[in-house]
């Protein structure tokens, strides 16, 4: 026999070979001459055809060198004697060819063999070289080596040692190496030298994992065992694997991106697609990792189909009674194997998916903060800051999502025609019928997404400008306190959500349609071809094998059909998305060579002309110049321009030396108050010293809770407007640039403070004296000192020169001067200084409030921003207050997370969103998902019983009963749709209910919140909740729940199914479920915590980023932008290594599950196999077909379960809010006062006391004072002493810790919050407006009618400006009232207040950002206007108050003099002293 198996004759041979041998046996084997080769060859052409790529593969991923070990030595040694032992066998054939005629292939395959094992030594130590701590394509060689081995050696020892003992004796050797070589292959290698884990804290254990378990992802076990054990803290998370950093992939796109645009602008004007594509670049930079996946995808979906081809055999094997018993073994182990082999590479697949998820979204947040450093100012107001960061936040993520999904585009197509194929196979012609159902739904289902896209969109429109409204709304909470105008505004928000709502109940309506056609597409399918092939022809017979097989093939069908639409909407979203960054990545930037930097002459020359008709001045080196000017005649404008951050369109602009800024509203970052100032420099003690104490910061330090190293909240809520000013002043000063441009500094100091900088910093003997300064100001005390002052008007320079000089050309600003010197008393200058030419009751602060309202908790400790460097303690600032806001941060999630608390919050949570649905609805969907579900299985356990009805005459009888009752119970599941259209309408109604009621209860709750929550609670959280979770809510919620639904009732009917047909699996399947759930349990616990820290990390990446934008000016001017850049790319990083491990952990639940699942597959299949003679094969079928599908089912369930888990956290976040504290009641019916009162406005304070907070001392103490109606009085008092508490107190913001204060004989305590607020009216220091029209602005609840409003106006100096404004009343203003100057937002408020007209006016020293004419129109309005009324100033200019009835002077919290100006003046206590400092004595 062997002599004849000669080379030409080996083809035929082999499968002429007679099948008995290894096939119709009770033990089977293969042949000799089959066993010599393709078992030989299979590992060998494997190798050499992996070589190629593999080596390239190492040559390009180079990851260091990795030292000779004891384990790489041995692996080395056993190669080598592999080798050996092959070509041992080689020089023995040719030694036997002298004796017996040997086959040519007994040279031939050993030879090969033996060059195999030397290649596979070879890669075993170039892999070393190239860094690979443990390699796959290794240990799958030898996997397949010794499988191929095995075979053979059962055949070698069923046949004994009869074949020749040498050969015996080298195979056996061969075996056991190869065992120990696969052994071997399975430990990793140390790490290789020099790499960054050596120095890594932390490192991830991915890089030195073994092949095996990173393909099973055991290497995180270790994280999950500590998850479970105890909450999981940032330091347990590893560091970021290097590839996916953000200094690794943010420049690769950035780079080639500018290559992309460049080549847009240059190469392709001319044609209309010139848009640079953001999408060719994405691929690029992501397209070679990605490409992995495709392979990895193909290989799943043929193995996919594996499952129903074996269940083909089964069938057919349970039929024939003759086959022997192995061959059901056989095809129970193959299902198995080949179930194993598909879970590991579909997760293989989707760890690349999701990876490449997460470095896009790396690099997408890094290139848009990169991009929003360097754009230009008119680009930034196209788009708002909350739409920049929805850009980084939602759009970012799409991209993610987008990743997992988009390789079903063509996988999809693929999957349904190798379904196709098999099924015409199955059932011929027949299938066509299903096909035309299928076709017949694609249309619908494109039309359906079509629509779900442009609802999509209007949603989307309707959520920005909710959250742009709600982030106002917070930003000016405390104005809207003040005025008790939350009712307006909540309207406002509840209009946008009720269109939002609207287009909801739209997409939920269709996604009810698309539910139904989706869970009838299979149904319809099977229905339509069974009933066809039936009917067809009478000999046709649906067995089992034919029913079952093609069930199973349409169950496959039925993924790619409903995952298509899901995929196209994606990708849908994902244009949108794409195209939204495209565009902000295509905006303006700003010019660097805008401004030329650097010496041209002796002087720093600026020409200009962008908001100026033309403007032409040179400022000499070392030389102090101030710019003055009305409100709005383009100051700050100027200073922009030097900066670079105008638009220029001619002219130039040279500033020499570098430059420091000093902003008009100070940018404080959260960081230390040291960061703060150095601002990125070296810390030099001497200097930085010097600096603070010049700025006039030491005082502030002491009060601190830890001096310089306090952090500062964000936006610099824990300090006062002064105390920002001096620490933006201090940062450019420590800076030391040669150019110092200062817009308005000591605007927001007092006046002794500011008189201490001038002199110490600014002024000719300060410590800037050698720089060249340009202060823009409205001190005009400081002028003399200026060595050249220029005066503007309408964005043009009307006069220029020394203060002499000016005096002397008697122009525009002489005669403003004048006007003010002799308004007061006459000009004594009798020898004073050059300082006191004018009387100094004309100086001018002015505080001007933030303009970006990104989160604008200015001033949250409502105290004066004045800051004197009295030491007494910031009132609100005691200890522990700074930590609050890092605090809640980690408090905001602690409550949820902590483990005994986890399952009970989780119940009670469900069941609160069950009550928001209401309870009817939630138990009505559920009947109807059981009712679906039971129809299912019905239908199909009667089709088991059809195909198992005897074939008579080859007919069937029966066969329209049967196919009658099929249908009808497939029509009762879904064709009429009563039960899927129903639950699927149900939910997602519900869902809107619950969302509609959730939101209502979120904003009311937050609406009714006290003053002390907003200042407590970063804004952030709070939009967060409004955006995030009530997106959540809205969107996500309700098709989990739907899905999650579904796949506990598909669980449930599988195993149902499996009991019926396999009693005895009863035994197995509970076993089986506690393995599943204590998986499950473990994984819940960790995935939660990672979750909780991945929202955690997020917050800060946000949080820059707001700040960044609000502060660009002031980085692009210190030209700190790579600093900043690597400190987002840190923030970001931070985010991802607690977002890496938790894509992990999803990979590895889902593989322990598959494997609980191919288990119940192998389990149902075994019991089949031995029960198959009293099995028929109807049960069998289904038995088997609904195994297989239990696996994708349990694979849902947990994955829909905890993502049902962690998103419901957000109805618990929100309930979170909704139960918070809340202020008094807004309106008591009892106790409500007459609609006139207050009538004489008398206002009684008696022995009142206010603290801030319960644990800190009382701001204000026992206050008894009596202010008749009609009394004018002016509160003055050193910063801290307690001058707004008075207000607040008034308002009720804070209430009462003692004492009471009683108008008109009504205790304010005792009636409702707008009761009390509407009856007084404040003009607040901060002139806050909201986005909208202007009358809306000033009238929200349209009380008044528009005489009135027009009256107010005129009253206010606003007529003029108002009546010139093309739209006139219905004037947008911008958010935060951008497009309004200072003074003129000042004005509005004024005009508020004479609108509400009420008995009681406060004044919160309203004039600070007004200049001096602005200011005298508004004291004139006031006292004319506001005669009979009782006034309330709380005044820092003294001069304001000179003439009014009373004065309470305020220290400490306690009225210390009260009396007439002129009284007190006599009295030359701490009010004298105040005058003096003024200069009004």
């Amino acid at each position: 026999n062997h002599k004849k198996c000669n080379k030409i004759r080996y083809g035929d041979k082999i499968w002429r070979q007679d099948w008995n041998l290894t096939w119709h046996t009770e033990n089977p084997d293969f042949t000799q001459c089959f066993q010599n080769t393709v078992l030989v060859c299979i590992p060998c052409i494997y190798l050499w055809v992996c070589f190629p790529v593999y080596f390239l593969y190492l040559r390009c991923h180079d990851r260091g060198y990795i030292q000779m070990s004891n384990l790489n030595k041995a692996k080395t040694a056993l190669g080598l004697i592999l080798w050996i032992v092959c070509w041992a066998d080689l020089f023995y054939s040719f030694w036997e060819r002298k004796n017996i005629f040997r086959p040519p292939f007994f040279l031939v395959m050993p030879t090969v063999l033996g060059i195999t094992m030397l290649l596979a030594t070879f890669l075993i130590q170039y892999e070393r070289i190239k860094g690979v701590q443990s390699s796959g394509v290794m240990t799958i060689f030898w996997l397949i080596s010794l499988s191929c081995a095995t075979v053979v050696f059962r055949s070698k020892i069923k046949h004994g040692a009869e074949v020749d003992a040498f050969r015996y004796v080298t195979f056996c050797i061969y075996f056991i190496l190869l065992l120990v070589q696969l052994i071997l292959c399975c430990l990793p290698e140390r790490p290789p030298l020099f790499s960054e884990t050596v120095n890594d804290p932390n490192p991830c254990p991915e890089s030195s994992a073994s092949f095996l378990s990173r393909i099973t992802f055991w290497w995180i076990t270790g994280l999950m065992v500590q998850g479970y054990r105890r909450p999981l803290e940032a330091k347990d998370l590893w560091s970021l694997n290097k590839e996916d950093k953000s200094e690794e992939i943010v420049p690769g796109l950035a780079r080639n991106w500018a290559k992309e645009w460049a080549e847009a602008l240059i190469i392709k004007p001319s044609q209309k697609s010139s848009e640079a594509s953001l999408f060719k670049v994405l691929y690029k930079t992501f397209g070679p990792y990605f490409l992995m996946s495709f392979l990895f995808k193909a290989a799943h979906d043929l193995l996919m189909f594996a499952g129903p081809e074996i269940l083909k055999l089964l069938i057919n094997f349970v039929n024939n009674k003759a086959a022997p018993n192995w061959q059901g073994y056989f095809y129970t182990g193959l299902l198995f194997f080949c179930a194993c082999l598909q879970t590991l590479i579909l997760h293989q697949y989707f760890h690349i998916c999701f990876v490449t998820g997460m470095r896009l979204k790396t690099a997408i947040v890094g290139v848009i903060y990169r991009k929003a450093l360097v754009i230009t100012n008119s680009a930034r107001k196209t788009s708002t800051v909350g739409e920049i960061v929805n850009l980084m936040s939602v759009d970012a993520q799409r991209f993610m999502d987008l990743a997992t999904y988009i390789n079903m585009i063509w996988s999809a197509p693929l999957q349904v025609i190798l379904a196709l194929y098999l099924l015409w196979q199955n059932l011929g012609p027949s299938v066509l019928a299903g096909v035309a159902v299928m076709i017949l739904l694609v249309p619908i289902n494109a039309v359906m997404a079509m629509k779900t896209k442009t609802y999509q969109v209007a949603q989307m429109k309707s959520k920005d400008n909710r959250i742009k409204l709600m982030n106002e709304i917070l930003n000016g909470i405390k104005v809207l306190k003040l005025y008790a105008w939350e009712l307006a505004f909540r309207e406002k928000v509840l209009e946008i959500r009720q269109k939002e709502l609207k287009v909801l109940k739209k997409s939920a309506y269709l996604a009810a349609m698309a539910t139904f056609t989706w869970v009838c597409a299979p149904f319809l399918v099977a229905l339509s071809t069974f009933a066809v092939y039936v009917t067809i022809d009478k000999n046709n017979i649906l067995d089992a094998q034919k029913a079952f097989v093609s069930l199973a093939l349409f169950n496959i069908l039925r993924f790619p059909l409903n995952m298509l639409p899901v995929v196209i909407s994606s990708i849908v979203e994902a244009s949108v998305s794409l195209k939204r960054l495209r565009v902000f990545l295509s905006h303006e930037e700003l010019d660097p060579d805008s401004i030329i930097r650097g010496p041209v002459t002796e002087a720093s020359k600026a020409e200009l002309c962008a908001l100026y008709f033309s403007i032409n001045f040179t400022v000499p080196e070392g030389s102090l110049v101030a710019v003055v000017g009305q409100v709005g005649c383009g100051k700050s404008s100027l200073l922009s321009a030097l900066l670079g951050e105008m638009e220029k369109k001619e002219g130039y602009v040279v500033v020499k030396g570098s430059v420091a800024y000093v902003p008009q509203q100070a940018w404080v970052q959260n960081a230390t108050l040291e960061d703060n100032i150095l601002f990125g420099r070296e810390k030099n003690e001497s200097r930085y010293k010097r600096v603070i104490e010049a700025c006039a910061l030491l005082p502030d330090i002491e009060i601190l809770p830890t001096g310089d190293k306090t952090e500062i909240g964000e936006k610099g809520v824990n300090l006062s407007g002064g105390q920002k000013q001096r620490v933006s002043l201090a940062r450019a000063v420590y800076c030391n640039a040669d150019v110092y441009l200062c817009d308005d500094p000591l605007s927001a100091v007092d006046a002794h403070v500011g008189k201490h900088i001038f002199e110490k910093v600014i002024g000719p003997k300060g410590i800037l004296k050698n720089k060249t300064r340009v202060l823009v100001t409205h001190a005009i005390n400081y002028l003399p000192q200026m060595d050249t002052i220029l005066v503007m008007s309408d964005g043009e320079i009307s006069e220029m020169g020394s203060y002499q000089e000016l005096l002397k050309q008697d122009g525009a600003f002489a005669e403003f001067l004048r006007t003010y010197a002799n308004a007061e008393q006459s000009m004594e200058n009798s020898g004073k200084e050059a300082e006191d030419v004018l009387p100094a009751n004309v100086l001018e602060y002015k505080y001007t409030p933030h303009i970006y309202v990104a989160s604008q908790k200015d001033h949250r400790h409502l105290e004066r921003p004045h800051k004197h460097s009295t030491k007494w303690p910031h009132p609100a600032l005691e200890k522990g207050e700074l930590l609050v806001l890092k605090l809640d941060l980690q408090n905001e999630y602690s409550f949820l997370f902590s483990p005994p608390f986890c399952l009970q919050v989780k119940a009670t949570v469900y069941w609160d969103y069950m009550k928001a649905i209401g309870l009817f609805i939630s138990f009505l969907s559920i009947f109807l998902f059981m009712c679906n579900h039971i129809a299912s299985l019905t239908s199909n356990y009667w089709l088991s019983l059809w195909t198992d009805d005897p074939v008579i005459n080859g007919t069937q009888q029966y066969t329209n009963v049967r196919l009658g009752v099929y249908g009808a119970l497939g029509i009762s599941q879904g064709l009429l749709g009563i039960a899927v259209f129903g639950y699927s309408m149900v939910v997602s109604i519900g869902g809107i209910f619950a969302s509609r009621h959730l939101h209502l209860n979120l904003l009311h709750s937050v609406l009714r919140s006290p003053m002390s929550f907003f200042e407590r609670t970063p804004s952030g959280n709070l939009v967060n909740r409004f955006s995030k979770e009530i997106d959540t809510i809205d969107s996500t919620i309700p098709p989990i729940i739907k899905m999650f639904m579904g796949s506990t009732f598909n669980v449930i009917g599988a195993c149902i199914i499996i009991l019926l047909a396999t009693p005895i699996a009863a035994v197995i399947i509970p076993p089986l479920g506690l393995v599943y759930l204590f998986v499950q349990r473990f994984y819940v616990a960790t995935s939660r915590q990672l979750k909780r820290l991945e929202s955690v990390s997020r917050s800060p990446v946000y949080s820059h980023f707001n700040e960044t934008l609000l502060g660009v000016s002031v980085i692009r001017a210190f030209e700190e932008q790579k600093r900043f850049i690597k400190q987002n790319d840190m923030k970001v990083d931070e985010n991802q290594k607690a977002y890496y491990p938790s894509i992990v952990a999803n990979r590895w639940l889902a593989v322990r599950l598959e494997y609980v699942g191919n288990c119940i597959v192998l389990f149902a299949a075994l019991f089949a196999v031995i029960a198959r003679n009293k099995l028929s094969a109807g049960l069998v079928g289904l038995s088997v077909s609904y195994s297989l599908q239990i696996t994708a089912y349990l694979n849902w369930l947990v994955r829909m379960s905890s993502e049902l888990e962690t998103n419901i956290v957000a109805v618990e976040r929100v309930k979170e809010y909704a139960e918070m504290e809340k202020e008094a009641e807004w309106s008591i019916e009892q106790t409500a006062p007459a609609s006139t009162w207050p009538e004489e406005g008398k206002i009684e304070f008696r022995g009142y006391g206010l603290r801030y907070r319960e644990d800190l001392d009382l701001v204000l103490k026992n206050i008894n004072v009596t202010i008749n109606g009609g009394e004018k009085i002016g509160i003055v008092g050193r910063t801290g002493a307690g001058k707004s508490s008075l207000t607040l107190g008034l308002f009720r913001i804070n209430e009462a810790a003692e004492g009471e204060i009683i108008i008109d004989g009504i205790n304010i305590a005792k009636i409702g919050l707008h009761d009390l607020r509407f009856k007084i009216t404040i003009i607040p220091q901060d002139p806050i407006l909201f986005s909208g029209s202007l009358r809306m602005n000033l009238d929200p609840f349209d009380q008044h009618s528009d005489e009135d409003v027009w009256r107010s106006l005129e009253l206010a100096h606003l007529k003029t400006f108002v009546s010139s404004l093309p739209d006139k009343l219905n004037h947008e203003c911008a958010e935060g009232g951008e497009n309004l100057s200072v003074g003129q937002r000042q004005l509005v408020c004024l005009a508020r207040a004479l609108l509400r007209k009420s008995k009681i006016l406060v004044l919160d020293e309203a004039t600070a950002a007004v200049d001096l004419e602005t200011d005298k129109l508004i004291q004139s309005t006031i006292k004319s206007q506001f005669e009979e009324c009782t006034v309330l100033t709380i005044a820092h200019r003294l001069n304001t108050i000179m003439d009014y009835t009373r004065v309470l002077v305020l220290d400490r919290g306690e009225v210390v003099e009260c009396g007439s100006p002129d009284h007190l003046l006599q009295e030359k206590g701490i009010f004298y002293s105040m005058a003096k400092d003024s200069g009004l004595v």
